[in-house]
């Protein structure tokens, strides 16, 4: 695996690699990207989320402007963040996690991989309970067992095939997707929205946090995708546009749905406008994009520790052991608050990367993903720091864990207030400590600018 690869010459059916020591072929457009993100945009759980924006923790509700403000920024922002990490991807050829061998080395680079594989199948399965749950809403009569074994087969099959299923995505999903949501928002705007009291601005930057805690969730897992793209450009504006859009859709509408019946399940409000229950079935049968795509990058996410096992061997392991568990876990509340906690590592480790690549050692063309490269503990510390700083500002909603937190919050004197964006003053934090550092290593160790052949390719 090298630095800066050129794209493969491969059929447009090749598929992904089987081995991470293979080139990764080049072979999806810009509409191909496009469409896969913009499918991971729609979430059948994103609609009753909105709640999150609407009304922010500890705040009072936003008015309508702000909420969709405080969505649009977050979720850009969001997506800026894993744009870059996917764009590193592409550069490289590597998927997320072999990405990470250049900044810690590859041993180090374990410790991240680790967190993720275990987000990931807790998301994985978090995916197919809300596959159920949507199943339920419906018809309230399939078992859950075969709702469950079902979705999990559908997704362990998609992770087998990734590429061949983003094509499949873009010609005959995105449409119909794009369908039942424009129906829903017409069906729901054709009734007033109702007038708000007591709503304030002052959960504006929450809001924006909660919404780019959303969309920043897809950062270790971008490359894997991004790096089958034909240019970064492309790869990282694919991105930000198809999430962005969808997102941003998903959530108004469940805000709206959630103004004008606030005491009732998103799920049964959509259910509720005329043929609903024929355009939830569209949005339901999507949802197994995302499980699929949590299976697969787990899978990755293994390679980086097996690179020579084969990912459909992995892909298969991994969709099995998700499907199992997801027969026992009913309830989404605190599973999600943990997953929120594991996830929150990801956005001070984006700047990390960015920085380091773009500024750094990726920029001197030192970017080393053999298996023999060295440690960088140094690296280490701008990441910890920054996970630090979001921690303090949001400790989020495990009890003990946020309970020692709070502990901390007291000592620094630091109490989040409406200036309390987690996100990103974690990153920022964590992009200027990575800054000194870099700075430090260039006056160490100058080097050159990588080849403008490999800027362009990329």
């Amino acid at each position: 695996m090298t630095t800066t690869t050129t794209p493969a010459e491969a059929a447009p059916s090749a598929e992904a690699p089987l081995q991470l020591t293979t080139e990764a072929p080049r072979t999806l457009s810009f509409s191909d990207q496009s469409a896969f993100w913009a499918n991971l945009g729609v979430s059948l759980i994103g609609f009753s989320s909105a709640a999150v924006v609407l009304v922010p923790t500890g705040y009072s509700p936003l008015p309508v402007p702000a909420s969709l403000l405080a969505l649009a920024l977050g979720t850009v922002a969001g997506m800026v963040m894993t744009a870059l990490a996917g764009v590193v991807g592409t550069r490289t050829g590597a998927p997320a996690m072999a990405v990470l061998r250049g900044l810690f080395g590859t041993k180090l680079s374990w410790l991240p991989s680790l967190a993720n594989i275990f987000q990931l199948i807790g998301w994985g399965v978090y995916e197919i309970t809300v596959i159920v749950q949507g199943v339920d809403a419906m018809t309230g009569k399939v078992p859950r067992p075969l709702v469950v074994v079902a979705a999990g087969a559908l997704c362990t099959s998609m992770a087998i095939w990734p590429l061949a299923v983003l094509r499949v995505l873009r010609k005959y999903v995105t449409g119909a997707v794009a369908v039942a949501m424009l129906y829903f928002t017409v069906q729901l705007l054709r009734n007033p929205i109702p007038h708000q009291s007591g709503t304030s601005w002052s959960g504006f930057f929450p809001a924006v946090d909660a919404a780019l805690a959303l969309s920043v969730s897809f950062l270790p897992m971008a490359a894997d995708y991004m790096r089958h793209a034909r240019s970064s450009r492309q790869a990282g504006g694919s991105a930000v546009l198809g999430y962005s859009i969808t997102q941003f859709w998903c959530y108004a509408i469940g805000i709206v749905a959630l103004l004008q019946a606030p005491n009732a399940d998103v799920f049964h409000t959509m259910l509720g406008v005329t043929a609903g229950w024929l355009f939830f079935l569209v949005l339901v049968l999507r949802e197994s994009d995302q499980s699929f795509a949590n299976v697969y990058s787990t899978a990755m996410s293994i390679q980086n520790l097996l690179p020579r096992v084969d990912r459909r061997i992995l892909a298969g392991g991994v969709g099995a052991l998700v499907t199992v568990i997801a027969l026992f876990v009913h309830d989404l509340g605190g599973f999600a608050n943990f997953l929120g906690l594991i996830g929150s590592v990801f956005v001070p480790l984006a700047a990390v990367l960015g920085v380091d690549y773009f500024l750094g050692r990726g920029r001197q063309g030192r970017w080393d993903l053999s298996e023999r490269s060295p440690a960088r503990p140094a690296m280490l510390v701008p990441w910890a720091l920054g996970f630090v700083v979001y921690q303090v500002l949001n400790p989020g909603s495990v009890d003990w864990w946020a309970h020692g937190w709070m502990h901390v919050q007291d000592w620094v004197h630091v109490h989040p207030g409406w200036w309390a964006s987690a996100s990103l003053y974690s990153f920022a934090v964590a992009a200027l400590v990575t800054g000194a550092i870099v700075a430090l290593d260039q006056r160490r160790a100058p080097g050159v600018s990588i080849p403008a052949q490999a800027e362009g390719s990329a």
